[in-house]
């Protein structure tokens, strides 16, 4: 352990759960708190819109060469599924990401809208569209062409790099994936199998990082995607508060303050449920409350945000060994800016188990005959820690009973077969 942060422990006593492995709920006691967190982003709501309106104008690309987003006249969107008796006096929902388009997980939505934000600069700027264009020419090849002589390079322990290096060789462009130790097999290959280049590393999701971005300094005609500080990212995942929106006004959902939503979501290094935590607040405000859940073998954003570090601070630095069965999480040092964004919008972290995540990913393949990775599964663990809190001042269990919850499913159905039934037969 290093010394520096011994007297953490003494300050922040949950520390001694975290270095532990012991699962519990962390409560954001700055939840709220507007006054005392100065603005730690240049955004709003405005740069949300924005986004929405490239993915609508990127849509029939999408529809032209993707056949599972024609359904949805090219959207990159998921259902919302109501989970029917999952707990007795509760309304639960599940938010399929994992049978998102294209990629077949969260990721899908915020790197997808980063390299077609990259893309469309690009053509832009060297007068090949204009922003009224139909842009299903894009599959054109001289299009495919011009981008090729580009570079995306992306590092990730797997969704992510299978989300960026799809979109990004269906656009025309080269493709670099750094991958940590933590990467999936059958993820590799299957980006290997689509043209990208793949390197791997020993070294965690972290160190892959510092490889990739010193990999993109080196060519002019590289672009960087940096999962740990992209605000381009961060948008990207923020455009399924907007969706989750129509969905709740066309399934008939109705909430307020008394009757919230409570929005649990699986947690790696921040991006994808902080772009998503921050637009929910934007779109509901009070009447939405968001709950991160992260490995007790990798609780990065946890300890980011508990200690007020953030990305100053890693799981290595109490001595956790940043190793899960939930691969998407395994990420021991938070985004650089995620949590700072998080303090006063946050209402927790909950911590969960790799025997916990097993255990619920065969209760749901059970009993609804819904497969999600490990990692999507995370957040049920968050749903029972606060279904079963007893009081937190301005949330009761009133309030929590009376209250819709959606989970956010992230992952999932482009595991291969034999990988599944590893994951069911494994306890």
């Amino acid at each position: 352990m290093n010394p520096k942060f011994n007297q953490l422990k003494t300050k922040y006593p949950s520390i001694y759960n975290l270095m532990n492995y012991e699962p519990f709920l962390w409560l954001n006691q700055d939840y709220l708190d507007k006054k005392k967190f100065a603005s730690h982003h240049n955004f709003s709501m405005s740069d949300l819109i924005d986004a929405e309106n490239r993915y609508q104008r990127f849509a029939p690309f999408f529809e032209n060469q993707f056949p599972d987003t024609k359904e949805n006249n090219g959207l990159i969107e998921s259902s919302l599924m109501p989970l029917k008796d999952y707990k007795e006096g509760y309304h639960v929902y599940l938010k399929r990401d994992d049978q998102l388009p294209i990629s077949g997980s969260i990721k899908a939505r915020g790197g997808i809208y980063e390299v077609i934000l990259y893309a469309e600069s690009l053509l832009l700027k060297n007068g090949l569209i204009t922003l009224d264009d139909d842009y299903s020419c894009l599959s054109q090849k001289k299009y495919k062409d011009f981008l090729s002589k580009y570079k995306i390079i992306v590092s990730s322990t797997g969704n992510l790099g299978l989300s960026i290096g799809i979109i990004s060789a269906t656009l025309g462009f080269k493709v670099e994936v750094h991958m940590s130790r933590d990467a999936m097999t059958w993820k590799k290959q299957l980006l290997k199998s689509i043209g990208a280049k793949v390197i791997e590393y020993p070294e965690d999701y972290s160190m892959a990082v510092v490889y990739g971005r010193a990999s993109a300094e080196k060519d002019s005609r590289a672009y960087f995607v940096d999962d740990e500080s992209s605000v381009n990212l961060f948008l990207g995942y923020g455009v399924a508060a907007l969706r989750l929106e129509n969905q709740l006004k066309e399934q008939v959902i109705h909430f307020n303050k008394h009757q919230p939503l409570f929005i649990y979501i699986p947690c790696g290094v921040g991006g994808g449920p902080g772009g998503i935590a921050w637009a929910i607040k934007e779109v509901f405000g009070e009447n939405a409350h968001v709950i991160f859940v992260e490995p007790t073998h990798a609780p990065c954003m946890l300890l980011g945000m508990m200690t007020g570090l953030h990305d100053a601070i890693c799981v290595g630095d109490i001595g956790l060994d940043n190793i899960t069965i939930a691969d998407g999480l395994a990420v021991g040092r938070p985004s650089a800016f995620v949590g700072k964004i998080m303090m006063d919008r946050l209402l927790g972290i909950s911590t969960v188990e790799d025997q916990e995540l097993l255990k619920t990913l065969k209760h749901l393949k059970h009993t609804y005959n819904i497969f999600l990775e490990p990692s999507a599964v995370a957040g049920f663990k968050g749903f029972e820690d606060i279904s079963m809190l007893k009081n937190n001042g301005y949330i009761t269990p009133e309030i929590i009973k009376s209250g819709h919850h959606i989970i956010w499913a992230t992952g999932g159905n482009m595991v291969p077969e034999d990988v599944r039934v590893n994951y069911m037969t494994s306890l």
